[in-house]
């Protein structure tokens, strides 16, 4: 929202000398954020003058220019003449016509310094502007004839103080929970609230007035969660409009301010009122209107043609304004074409009406349909203030567009438009929420200050809130605003105390350990989107399973919720490796999700109100399975050159390492055993087990996976699903061994199997036969070739022994170990290799 402070100051005191940083302190302050200052990029010196003659040169190029003496002061100075030769390019102004000078050294948006230059054989002294240069609009189709603002001013007279470009506007973010704020009305009352100036609320400036007699009537015939789309329309009508009477230039200066156009006067004043008060208009050709208004739900296969051209085709749930020849706007979102005020307007209905929310904001992101008035109804406007801003327009008309008051005109109100639910509020809610201690007598000070009406009772105040407060709706909320205004600054910092057998969870706390111990040992977290492509999701998942769609995916082709982490990284390594790093180790813990039965349910829960514990099951079984995984991939050198030290790449060895690192940290032991997967390099791909369970994978990608994300051909990764590692281990604590104070026992042995057998299942057997002298068997080497027959390999293991109560001798540890290999014999056909 930005706010014009020189409009701002006609509804709430401004201190002298203030400066648009005070006023933006003050509202963040109460709750507002600050966002940026606007200016109206103008400088001096810009002038009132008045064109004295002109002679029309036609150039070569087929252009003819005006080469023009303005008079731009009442008389001659040292160093600035009175009478100035401006070179023009626009045919539109008489002699005799005041005009907008911009002399040398002014800057008009852009910027666009203005100096005197020679052009067409002349030397400008200056430039003649027009609406546009000077940031009052969009009209560049001429200069700027001060007699079309109905301006008559004495040359010389400053241009920039007299057409409103000297003001400054301050722009704050409104949450949507306070679209009071969307409007002058109520930034002023907030900076009120944050200083305590003197408020005078706009909408109680107005003189009431009265219209009947054309017809309104309101049939919802299907109301949204029970709520009557439409509880309040007023109507007023003006007769004599003259559509092509100027707009004044303080309007179009604060309209431009405020971030708006000017379109024409009757336009420029529903917006400017809408502005003003935050209860957006629409105004009709009157002489177009067939009959009386309607307004209803729309019809299937009806269609509308919006202001903006386009033909809509409509839904039943849309609300609809229309007449005896059917839809003429969205209420609420936009009025139809049909209807639309033109230059031959000479009668104005005016309408200002209460839409419910709901039904607004689904009808403009169905059509995808964004205006100034959809946002302020979406988020819920005051429908008390409808008839006075009504009455404003009215009188804007009359003053501006030289319009007459009407007796036509109607007031349709339901019953309960505008009653607000009465809220207890006890006397110690505001401590115990808060910690501020606030007497019960300041407290109602500040819920009347905010427009509540306050009961005192024994337990503490009865509040009923204000119309254009739809949001306190409970006495946290009405806690919010007394702490607010009392001063968020009030609020104590103490350190809450954990109360005793709180804290982490087991699995909370592990999955920090895991992150915490890859961020130690070397890799880099990142987060990335979790939206994939279908593609990815198949190559990286399941490939029958495409992964859970998005219904409005910001890319068509990335439409998928991720089923693997592994996408994602790919994705941070590309924009990374782009941006010219050359080696990575990355890592991302996270959600995917997991497609299983019927996802979404048949209707979407009222989000106004606590779903049913029926609702909720329903709601979380129809979600996808949410298991959280972690991943890391590696690419590049691992080791970088140095002097006396060469490149080292990044391998297998360093995912698998990782993924050590992460088991550590889950407590668990892990068995990688050989298998073949289309994303991954035929050899170095393993999957994960824990106690047998399948948690994970583990490769080096294919080449040509890598290429086709323009990454290193030699990419190495791990996933692992953590979510299913703890399930696995289970809630048990872990046992700690004790640690024993006799050497270990050395030794190793090579077998020769099967090339199809896998070491994973091989190092199973010899453990088994091993028994529990055994402490630890690592695979390391895998050899085929010469000694070695076709079809077989060498698996060397590397076995460590250790007792617990006594040195072990050779002799045990042969004893031992033969019996393993005995075990894969029998087993595997294993022979020792020789």
């Amino acid at each position: 929202m930005r706010v014009p402070l020189s409009w701002l100051a006609e509804y709430v005191e401004l201190p002298e000398g203030v400066t648009p940083e005070d006023v933006h302190e003050s509202l963040v302050s109460v709750g507002l954020e600050e966002e940026d200052i606007h200016r109206c990029e103008v400088s001096g010196p810009i002038v009132v003058g008045e064109v004295v003659e002109f002679v029309e040169e036609p150039q070569s190029n087929g252009k003819t220019i005006r080469w023009c003496q303005v008079k731009v002061a009442a008389k001659d100075t040292k160093d600035n003449p009175a009478l100035r030769g401006i070179v023009c390019g626009a045919a539109n102004f008489h002699v005799g016509d005041l005009v907008v000078v911009s002399l040398p050294g002014a800057v008009l948006p852009g910027p666009f310094p203005i100096s005197a230059r020679k052009t067409y054989g002349h030397v400008s002294d200056g430039m003649i502007a027009s609406a546009k240069e000077l940031g009052l609009g969009e009209d560049h189709s001429g200069i700027l004839r001060l007699v079309t603002l109905g301006i008559d001013a004495p040359v010389g007279t400053d241009a920039i103080a007299l057409l409103g470009l000297n003001d400054v506007a301050i722009e704050v973010n409104v949450t949507p929970d306070r679209g009071y704020a969307l409007s002058m009305r109520g930034i002023a009352r907030e900076y009120h609230h944050a200083t305590g100036a003197t408020f005078t609320d706009p909408a109680q400036r107005v003189t009431p007035g009265t219209g009947s007699g054309f017809s309104i009537t309101l049939s919802d015939s299907a109301p949204l969660r029970g709520v009557d789309g439409c509880q309040v329309f007023i109507t007023r009508a003006v007769e004599n409009v003259d559509p092509g009477a100027p707009t004044p230039a303080f309007m179009v200066a604060r309209l431009a301010l405020a971030g708006m156009r000017s379109i024409s006067l009757p336009v420029d004043i529903t917006n400017y009122v809408m502005l003003e008060m935050g209860q957006p208009i629409h105004a009709y050709d009157l002489d177009t209107l067939r009959e009386g208004i309607i307004v209803r739900r729309a019809k299937a296969g009806e269609k509308l043609v919006t202001l903006d051209e386009v033909t809509r085709t409509l839904d039943p749930e849309d609300l609809l304004i229309t007449d005896a020849s059917g839809p003429i706007g969205l209420a609420g979102v936009m009025g139809g074409a049909s209807t639309e005020i033109s230059e031959s307007t000479s009668r104005v209905l005016v309408e200002a009406a209460w839409f419910d929310p709901v039904s607004i904001a689904r009808t403009q992101r169905r059509h995808k349909l964004p205006s100034e008035a959809s946002k302020r109804f979406a988020r819920g406007v005051d429908p008390v203030v409808a008839e006075a801003a009504a009455e404003r327009v009215v009188e804007l008309l009359e003053k501006y567009a030289g319009g007459t008051r009407s007796d036509l005109g109607s007031r349709v109100i339901q019953d309960g438009a505008g009653a607000m639910p009465t809220i207890a509020l006890a006397h110690t809610a505001v401590l115990s929420l808060t910690g501020i201690e606030v007497c019960p007598e300041e407290t109602a000070k500040t819920l009347v200050d905010i427009g509540a009406a306050v009961e005192k009772t024994d337990a503490g105040f009865n509040v009923t809130p204000p119309s254009w407060r739809p949001d306190l709706v409970d006495a946290p909320g009405l806690v919010e605003e007394v702490a607010r205004i009392v001063g968020y600054d009030k609020v104590p910092s103490e350190l809450p105390i954990a109360p005793a057998g709180t804290g982490l969870t087991a699995h909370q706390a592990a999955k920090r350990r895991v992150a915490n111990s890859l961020a130690a040992w070397g890799m880099t977290e990142v987060l990335s989107y979790p939206f994939v492509s279908e593609a990815d999701n198949r190559l990286f998942g399941d490939a029958d399973v495409p992964g859970v769609a998005l219904e409005n995916a910001l890319d068509s082709l990335v439409n998928r919720m991720r089923v693997s982490l592994i996408p994602g990284l790919l994705g941070v390594a590309h924009r990374n490796v782009s941006r010219g790093f050359t080696s990575l180790g990355i890592f991302e813990a996270g959600l995917v999700f997991l497609p299983h039965g019927q996802l979404g349910t048949p209707s979407i829960p009222e989000g106004a109100t606590k779903p049913s514990d029926s609702t909720l099951t329903e709601l979380y079984a129809s979600t996808p399975e949410q298991p959280w995984k972690v991943a890391g991939l590696f690419l590049g050198p691992a080791v970088q050159k140095s002097p006396g030290l060469g490149e080292l790449g990044s391998s297998i060895h360093d995912a698998i390492d990782a993924l050590r690192v992460v088991a550590n940290a889950l407590g668990a032991q892990i068995v990688l055993e050989q298998i073949s997967h289309p994303a991954f390099h035929p050899g170095r791909c393993a999957r994960v087990l824990v106690r047998g369970v399948d948690v994970g994978i583990v490769g080096e990608l294919l080449p040509s996976v890598a290429r086709e994300r323009d990454i290193p051909s030699r990419v190495s990764v791990f996933d692992i699903d953590g979510d299913r590692v703890l399930a696995t281990l289970g809630e048990a604590p872990h046992e700690a061994h004790p640690l024993s104070v006799f050497p270990a026992a050395t030794q190793d042995v090579s077998l020769v199997v099967d090339a199809s057998l896998s070491a994973s299942e091989v190092r199973a057997t010899l453990t088994e036969g091993v028994g529990e002298l055994l402490e630890s068997l690592t695979v390391v080497d895998d050899y085929r070739g010469d000694g070695v027959p076709d079809g077989h390999k060498s698996l060397t293991f590397a076995l460590r022994f250790r007792a617990a109560n006594r040195t072990l001798t050779q002799a045990e540890a042969t004893e031992a170990k033969d019996a393993g290999v005995a075990l894969a014999a029998q087993r595997h056909g294993a022979t020792l290799r020789a």
